[in-house]
């Protein structure tokens, strides 16, 4: 033990950031990857280098869970093939590189090379513990965080990697959320504070996504400090809306943390489903039109803000539709009909890529007509999240 917290504090100087970490280490078993993975997530498309790299999405493609690289305009430019459902990415865009997590509960992930270049790396959880399918990779790249289920102890953690340079994304510790249920996480402008989303719901692997305390849910966000490893910040949902899971993130051009929630309370409630956070402050919801709030059927499946970080896209794939909202002021700007439509993604320019799970992708956005890139097609089903690669910088 004593050697592994050596480690990891070797890995936070390297990183620049404070070596104060409260971390328990654990060695991370390897995944399974299917025996093709390496040959074909290496094989690049003849005409790669008309396909920029742009987006990523999971799939199920006949009986095949797949990540699939996109370029600009939604084209398949590379496949890596899962061993089960995925969910969501994290992107290291300076190092062209990106790893998919597996829907929760999460036994696998993969991390892999965007341009093609090299096979994948496979890791799973730590004993007792499971993936919520999000994480981020630090600034440098050194070190991947994962949103993750201590399911015994019935708590939310961050499993942290060694994502350095011959880390082989070996697991060197966690930090605690401050809560139950985190999802997605996302890193704050600053470089060095992570946002989570504490979805307040209490699981355990052995009754799949039974909610086991519907009745002390405790939803909010949470933010830590990844170099004292310290929670710094947590706000939550009011006691009247302790049953609004939180459970995505996107963030506005201003810093404010956006958020996607799901309501687990008796479906003819109607709660607002989209807020916003700004530090120190409390949380803010925001209902929009009653007709709307009522078409969204309860359900937030993914939060994507515009290239500019003016706009704030809100899917409901159970209800069909995406939502469009003004992140100076919570105002609802209108909606694009899309069923099944979950993934949702800036583009360049304005507006946002939107696909589902009849596997069409459109683009769209406020105050504009969808426009079909690529049509239904019956093999295929988009997963729950589409991920802009941000341009290297």
């Amino acid at each position: 033990m004593e050697i592994e917290r050596r480690r990891l504090i070797a890995l936070l100087a390297a990183s620049g950031l404070a070596p104060a970490w409260s971390a328990r280490a654990a060695a991370a078993p390897r995944a399974p990857v299917p025996a093709d993975a390496a040959s074909r997530s290496a094989a690049p498309p003849a005409d790669a280098a008309a396909e920029r790299p742009a987006y990523l999405a999971a799939r199920k493609r006949a009986a095949n869970h797949e990540a699939v690289v996109l370029d600009t305009a939604g084209r398949d430019a590379r496949v890596l093939p899962m061993p089960a459902r995925g969910h969501s990415f994290a992107i290291d865009a300076a190092r062209r590189r990106a790893m998919v997590f597996g829907r929760q509960p999460g036994y696998f992930a993969l991390a892999f090379d965007l341009e093609g270049r090299a096979g994948p790396v496979a890791l799973a959880p730590a004993d007792g513990r499971h993936f919520f399918g999000h994480g981020v990779y630090s600034p440098d790249g050194r070190l991947l965080f994962a949103t993750e289920n201590d399911y015994e102890a019935g708590q939310g953690v961050l499993g942290v990697y060694d994502a350095g340079p011959g880390g082989g994304y070996r697991r060197v510790g966690e930090i605690e959320t401050g809560g139950i249920g985190p999802h997605e996480v996302v890193l704050m402008p600053d470089g060095r504070t992570l946002c989570v989303a504490n979805g307040g719901i209490l699981t355990h692997p052995d009754y799949g996504k039974l909610a086991l305390n519907p009745d002390s849910m405790r939803p909010g966000l949470a933010y830590v400090d990844i170099g004292r490893a310290a929670l710094v910040e947590r706000v939550e949902a009011p006691a009247e809306l302790s049953r609004l899971s939180i459970r995505h993130l996107a963030l506005a051009a201003d810093g404010c943390a956006w958020f996607g929630c799901q309501y687990t309370g008796p479906a003819a409630d109607r709660p607002p489903l989209v807020g916003r956070h700004r530090r120190g402050g409390a949380l803010e919801f925001f209902a929009g039109p009653q007709d709307l709030r009522h078409a969204m059927r309860n359900y937030v499946g993914s939060v994507a803000a515009d290239a500019a970080g003016a706009v704030i896209a809100t899917s409901s794939p159970v209800g069909g539709l995406v939502a469009y909202w003004d992140a100076a002021d919570g105002r609802c700007l209108g909606h694009t009909a899309l069923p099944d439509g979950c993934g949702v993604a800036p583009r360049d320019g304005g507006g946002f890529l939107l696909d589902n799970g009849l596997g069409a992708i459109v683009r769209a956005g406020a105050g504009r007509p969808a426009e079909t890139l690529r049509p239904p097609a019956p093999e295929l089903a988009w997963d729950n999240h589409l991920r802009r690669i941000p341009d290297a910088t």
